[in-house]
């Protein structure tokens, strides 16, 4: 049985463990925070939507490290879990793949795309699996959404469109741009990398945004440019204000329907075909994409077998095409991405 060692107790490490928690082929045997009521469970980080850092793990069963090189050098780890601040990633997935571990880390992979194509080399270097946490490519109506498009079961995409927004989350890192990339790399990010998933890398991006909590781009609308796709729209970041509810949705256009995905509206897409008189409700599985891709690993890990849904490279893509958007805000004119 593989063995799993968590780096970093914050909302997306507690969602992590939560998600590693639920599985009977692996076993979670460390933790590593420097915060030592984090690693006794006495300290819970607040997270920014329902669903995440919320866990029943046994904190007493696990050994605690407060320095993150200790777990990762512990011969009786197999699986380092990397769920640190975005501009710490480089340095401890290049710890891990040095100590021969598999590496999960989280999204996005890393602060910049100069960093991030330093994972890449090093992922190249080992025969470890080294896979970056895009959930959405793994989220139930959005792995949907990706099979309908690529077999064009609809059809051609005419267009679309993406929203995402969140409440600010609290702490140090979150209000420091320079660490975690504003609103845009740290939540919009999972719609840029989606719209990379499904329509691969845009010719060029044309972004209007704005900073409100950081010195980066916090909210940021896009329209990214396509020859195959006429029109392919995110909008993405974190609310002004606390009080205003998660948003996570599409609406894409076909030749023969229309596909639509609100997450407060329940684990379901509605779809109405060209002929159709009435709206039809698609279910989907109540899983979270973390589960989802939780489990893709594993079974890269088990079968030897380097991640194809989600790639290092890809995942730096992601963050090149974030980039050009945040120029294109700052600019105000269009980037191209064109090699």
């Amino acid at each position: 049985m593989n063995r799993v060692g968590v780096i970093g107790l914050g909302m997306m490490g507690l969602t992590h463990l939560d998600a590693w928690s639920r599985r009977d082929d692996v076993l979670v045997t460390a933790i590593a925070d420097q915060d030592t009521a984090r690693l006794s469970g006495e300290a819970v980080a607040e997270a920014n939507l329902e669903g995440l850092a919320e866990t029943s793990f046994d904190y007493d069963r696990v050994k605690k490290h407060t320095d993150a090189y200790d777990l990762i050098n512990d011969s009786a780890i197999d699986i380092v879990d990397i769920c640190l601040p975005t501009h710490l990633h480089l340095i401890f997935t290049k710890a891990a793949i040095d100590a021969g571990k598999h590496v999960l880390v989280e999204k996005p992979l890393a602060r910049n795309y100069h960093d991030a194509m330093q994972i890449v080399e090093l992922a190249s270097t080992t025969d470890k699996i080294v896979m970056p946490a895009q959930c959405m490519r793994f989220w139930p109506g959005w792995s949907w959404l990706k099979d309908i498009v690529d077999n064009k079961k609809y059809g051609n995409v005419l267009s679309a469109n993406f929203k995402r927004m969140g409440g600010h989350p609290k702490g140090a890192f979150y209000e420091n741009g320079d660490l975690n990339g504003g609103g845009l790399l740290d939540i919009h990010i999972h719609d840029t990398d989606f719209v990379q998933f499904l329509f691969g890398i845009p010719s060029s991006v044309s972004s209007k945004g704005y900073k409100y909590h950081t010195n980066c781009v916090d909210h940021v609308i896009t329209t990214y440019d396509y020859d195959s796709v006429p029109i392919v729209i995110a909008e993405g970041g974190w609310w002004p204000v606390d009080n205003c509810p998660f948003h996570m949705s599409y609406t894409v256009v076909f030749d023969d329907a229309v596909a639509m995905f609100d997450i407060s509206k329940g684990s379901f897409v509605t779809v109405i075909e060209r002929g159709d008189k009435e709206p039809r409700d698609i279910e989907m599985s109540n899983a979270l994409g973390y589960d989802n891709e939780i489990a893709y690993f594993i079974n890269c890990v088990k079968n030897n077998m380097q991640p194809k849904i989600v790639t290092t490279e890809e995942a730096a893509n992601t963050i090149l095409i974030a980039e050009a958007e945040r120029d294109s805000v700052e600019s105000g004119k269009p980037i191209s991405l064109k090699k």
